[in-house]
């Protein structure tokens, strides 16, 4: 019973974490379930099981709020399910040992975008547009597959790469991309059901982990409007490098000296990245002042 409050307090904080960022639910959710020692391919698995019902109360949302574009959900969301599928199946066949490398460097990479993407502070120009099937239809098939194996990763992928695009508004990104994922969700957990066997999988497990979520969405919903949602992507995006760092290392078995030296090597590009974000922002901040202040000065006096 310990276990499964613990489980579904994960759930909880990866949901609040999600509910934030827009992102990293899985990669939050996965990385706290091997932890507590899950094999890599269970801990998807109940991710991406849990997920079918947190991936259709959030695409619905955005429905009803006019985020979704079906063009967009059709022609991500397909292959991203073939390729969610053929990742599931990937990741059942391999052994513990060769899952558990392959998890947390995928994890570990994905730490590595949240803590960049939200450390700098860059923002791209985004323009409405319609983004063609050649781009949406590879670009489903390689996050679905890292999303599965790696226990997440089809936000950081899909969004990144649609707001890069320049092709589509934000909220429109968002919202297309969490209904399609709802397909990637099923298609995987399909996967890892045929490769592991329904007998495998902890559904207590999963069932504490949707409830967690459940509960966390509405105060997710109340906390994106005051939290420095930035500073909590570089938070997160630290604690998945340290943590799937640890994994790594372990699994290379880099005695003590070098895995101690690897580790303030990413503190301190962690701190690098947080200077280099604070000085950006700030230069931001002083320009817009002065083009205020200048707006000002030239106003005709009435």
């Amino acid at each position: 019973m310990r276990r499964l409050v613990l489980i579904a307090l994960l759930g909880s904080i990866a949901q609040l974490v999600d509910g934030t960022l827009g992102m990293a639910y899985g990669v939050t959710a996965s990385t706290a379930l091997l932890i507590t020692g899950i094999t890599p391919a269970v801990a998807s698995a109940s991710v991406h099981l849990a997920e079918v019902g947190t991936t259709l109360a959030s695409g619905l949302s955005h429905w009803r709020f006019g985020n979704v574009d079906w063009r967009v959900v059709a022609l991500i969301g397909a292959p991203g399910a073939v390729g969610a599928f053929a990742g599931a199946t990937f990741l059942s066949s391999l052994s513990t040992e060769s899952a558990s490398l392959w998890v947390a460097g995928l994890l570990l990479l994905l730490g590595v975008y949240i803590l960049v993407r939200f450390g700098t502070g860059k923002v791209r120009a985004v323009i409405e547009g319609r983004p063609a099937g050649k781009f949406l239809g590879p670009l489903g098939l390689v996050a679905g597959f890292i999303d599965a194996t790696g226990g997440g990763g089809w936000g950081p992928v899909a969004n990144s790469a649609l707001l890069s695009s320049g092709k589509l508004t934000p909220r429109r990104t968002v919202g297309s991309v969490n209904a399609a994922e709802f397909l990637v969700s099923i298609a995987a957990s399909i996967g890892f059901l045929f490769g592991l066997g329904g007998k495998h999988l902890p559904f207590d497990l999963v069932a504490a982990l949707l409830i967690g979520g459940v509960i966390a969405a509405p105060i997710a919903a109340w906390l994106v409007s005051r939290l420095a949602t930035r500073w909590l992507g570089v938070g997160v995006g630290l604690v998945l490098i340290l943590t799937n760092a640890r994994t790594v290392l372990n699994g290379l078995e880099v005695t003590t000296g070098p895995r101690y030296a690897v580790y303030a090597a990413l503190v301190l590009g962690w701190a690098a990245i947080v200077t280099y974000g604070v000085r950006t922002a700030a230069r931001r901040t002083v320009r817009e002042a002065e083009r205020l202040l200048d707006e000002t000065e030239l106003e005709p006096a009435s």
